[in-house]
């Protein structure tokens, strides 16, 4: 059985959830659609919800359409957040309205257009804040951030996520005297 599955999801007062062909989850954030695949049933009880699955063979499907269901109602209540940080002499960025403009070392600024749903904050220039109350689409934003200038393994310079562990490498040994004119 499903851990994941069996836990009820708690509703926050204020996020109202209706069942249908697929769950649609309102709350003061905005609003989230979570797709209902066949063999799984929600039902909807004394402020939780609880996720049904007709047999074994909709296992996997039970945890994802629970975990799914829970992120939706998060978001829509409190929402998410997602750090970044821009490591690099001269890299940094900058915020006007819905586009973010970042130097990171390249020949041209690179403008970056933020989709609707998700704001960004920035201090210092080089930490990024964003917020959402989609979860898949905040986390796609952040990684497509990211993508612009990946941590350098050598470096370390580039977009990370803040807290990101990386592992430096070494660089090449032996600069001198061999192989020359």
């Amino acid at each position: 059985m499903s851990r994941v599955g069996k836990k009820p999801i708690p509703v926050p007062a204020g996020v109202k959830v209706t069942v249908g062909a697929q769950i649609d989850v309102q709350g003061p954030k905005g609003k989230l659609s979570v797709p209902l695949p066949k063999g799984i049933a929600v039902e909807q009880a004394n402020g939780k919800l609880e996720v049904k699955r007709e047999s074994n063979q909709y296992a996997a499907l039970h945890g994802l359409t629970r975990a799914l269901t829970a992120n939706a109602v998060t978001g829509v209540s409190t929402g998410f957040t997602r750090e970044l940080d821009i490591v690099g002499i001269g890299y940094r960025a900058d915020v006007k309205g819905n586009v973010v403009s970042f130097s990171l070392g390249y020949s041209h600024p690179i403008e970056f257009v933020l989709p609707a749903g998700v704001d960004c904050k920035i201090d210092k220039q080089t930490h990024l804040v964003l917020t959402g109350y989609d979860r898949q689409v905040l986390g796609q934003v952040c990684a497509n951030m990211r993508a612009l200038r990946p941590p350098d393994p050598y470096k370390n310079k580039g977009v990370r996520y803040t807290g990101e562990v990386l592992r430096k490498k070494v660089g090449k040994a032996g600069a001198g005297g061999k192989g020359g004119k």
